[in-house]
């Protein structure tokens, strides 16, 4: 049996992340993104099928190392909108977050909150996603935005690894004046899966997600 309702599943908790959405009912997921100007890491648990609530934080620095933040957040995914087609699958998902962020530039901390917006759409062998969030607070806005495709080299049965070559574009406000382009290798299973990649500036970039 080939494993496309589980490709499908996993690939579209990426992240993102932007964070990866969410898992399935009472799962708990945990995801990171690490390079050298973003780092980022996760846990929510879905208490439903379309709900999840996490906690996560990210440290993001400017090229040229002048500016950082770091942002401490608890999120709330929903997932607004899923088409489930005879070998494919669509997805809009909401997010909502709020926390304190601290960084260079100013004192203490400020309330931040962090409103955004995915849209993705997958087959066994190509993917799509579009991304957007706000990171706001006051005098501060770092907002993101980032573009993804992929594809895989083949498929693979239910207990077998599969490999992706995703390539992403992603941009953040206020701290880069350019656009980040990386690809990546990615290997997908059950339930986790890792990413390795060089972006455009030679800066290495790794991700990974897990469900329990």
């Amino acid at each position: 049996m080939k494993r496309s309702a589980v490709s499908i599943t996993l690939a579209l908790c990426l992240g993102a992340a932007n964070a990866a959405p969410m898992g399935f009912k009472d799962s708990v997921m945990t995801m990171g993104d690490f390079s050298r100007n973003w780092r980022e890491s996760w846990v929510n648990y879905a208490f439903t099928a379309r709900d999840a609530v996490g906690l996560g934080g990210i440290d993001m620095r400017s090229d040229d190392k002048s500016k950082s933040r770091t942002l401490v957040e608890l999120n709330y995914t929903r997932l607004l909108q899923r088409w489930n087609l005879e070998h494919a699958q669509a997805n809009v998902w909401l997010f909502a977050g709020v926390g304190t962020i601290q960084g260079s530039g100013f004192s203490g901390s400020r309330l931040a909150y962090t409103p955004g917006l995915q849209v993705d759409f997958e087959t066994t062998r190509v993917y799509v996603a579009a991304s957007a969030r706000l990171y706001r607070a006051n005098g501060l806005n770092h907002d993101f935005g980032s573009v993804r495709v992929g594809f895989s080299f083949y498929e693979v049965d239910y207990d077998q690894t599969q490999p992706w070559l995703v390539l992403e574009a992603r941009r953040v406000r206020g701290l880069s004046d350019k656009t980040e382009i990386t690809p990546m290798l990615r290997l997908i299973h059950n339930r986790y899966f890792v990413e390795l990649g060089v972006n455009n500036s030679r800066q290495a970039r790794a991700n990974f997600m897990y469900v329990f």
